[in-house]
């Protein structure tokens, strides 16, 4: 099923409809069809059309960590309770803050 969404979603992109949402969406399925590099990849790419968007943060570092790329996952995290802090996403700023912890505890 993924699949479909996959290719739905990279049909998209580079369209008129480009942009942060498409870009985490297809980040998101993804890493659930177990294809972490390209998911972050194409999380990079939304938090290029928007730094401040605190999900693609989070799950940036889930990918990273699902590649056991942990200093890039604690890097994420980091900037990501930054954003999050600064727009008052309380919800993703202690979700991270708390990922951030158990990863420093490892």
């Amino acid at each position: 099923m993924n699949v479909a969404l996959i290719a739905g979603l990279r049909a998209q992109c580079g369209g008129p409809r480009d942009g942060a949402l498409l870009r985490f969406s297809l980040g998101n399925a993804l890493l659930g069809e177990g294809q972490p590099a390209e998911a972050a990849a194409e999380l990079r790419r939304a938090l290029d059309f928007d730094a401040g968007y605190s999900a693609a943060w989070k799950l940036l570092g889930k990918a990273c960590l699902a590649m056991d790329d942990h200093e890039a996952a604690a890097a994420a995290w980091r900037q990501g309770i930054a954003v999050a802090s600064q727009r008052g996403d309380k919800q993703a700023e202690k979700e991270m803050s708390v990922f951030l912890r158990r990863l420093e505890r490892e």
